[in-house]
């Protein structure tokens, strides 16, 4: 992970942090209680897809790096326009 992706991932905890603490304090002062419990369940949800999509992504990724690592670097002719052709 690079610099400007923490970044991104940082604002993105802050606000989502900033968002349950307004919920709380909508619930804790009993008003407008479903709204802060709609809150909660939207911040947790977008929380859980956006942390699964990305570890698909590294699964993804690292399966791309292990299929890459397997190539022969010895071979003479490896990743040649030959040796394109010649799978055609």
């Amino acid at each position: 992970m690079d610099v400007h992706q923490s970044r991104t991932w940082i604002i993105f905890y802050l606000i989502s942090f900033v968002l349950l603490l307004f919920a709380l304090f909508l619930t804790s002062e009993g008003v407008l209680l479903g709204i802060g419990l709609m809150m909660v369940i939207i911040v947790i949800g977008v929380n859980l897809a956006i942390i699964t999509h990305e570890m698909k992504g590294a699964a993804k990724k690292r399966e791309v790096m292990d299929r890459i690592s397997k190539i022969d670097p010895e071979s003479p002719d490896a990743g040649t326009d030959a040796n394109i052709r010649s799978r055609l």
